[in-house]
């Protein structure tokens, strides 16, 4: 497994690997042309976890200057607990840590919340609120 920058050839796997997961539900924040706006961002990184040429994986971080967040972590369904996420978490950290943030937060599910913890994630008092447009 190799992990590298998106590449916009990468969207459509993606997309799906977000469907097999049940984290697709909005195209103007998960879709091609969201991830191609994100990858656009100089404060964003967008890794991809790929394996025999395919995408298997992705995160989508934010480093602000001030504090890094990881917005989005999706692993196709058929690769789950072979270390992707941790491999992907891993570089990400390295890169974030190089760009100079201090911590790193995640937004999580009560569902994936253990992975996290195993990752040395901590529960904090506060809750993601949205506003649409």
């Amino acid at each position: 497994m190799r992990i590298r920058e998106f590449d916009s050839s990468d969207a459509e796997c993606l997309v799906e690997i977000l469907r097999q997961n049940g984290q697709y539900s909005r195209a103007e924040v998960e879709g091609p042309a969201a991830m191609e706006r994100f990858a656009l961002c100089d404060a964003a990184l967008f890794l991809v976890a790929v394996e025999g040429g395919r995408p298997m994986g992705f995160l989508r971080a934010v480093y602000d200057g001030s504090r890094a967040i990881v917005h989005l972590l999706s692993v196709h369904p058929a690769c789950h607990s072979r270390g992707i996420g941790s491999d992907l978490l891993a570089a990400a950290q390295t890169e974030l840590r190089r760009r100079g943030a201090p911590s790193l937060s995640v937004t999580v599910t009560e569902e994936s919340a253990g992975f996290w913890e195993k990752q040395g994630f901590s529960r904090l008092p506060v809750f993601l609120m949205l506003k649409e447009f």
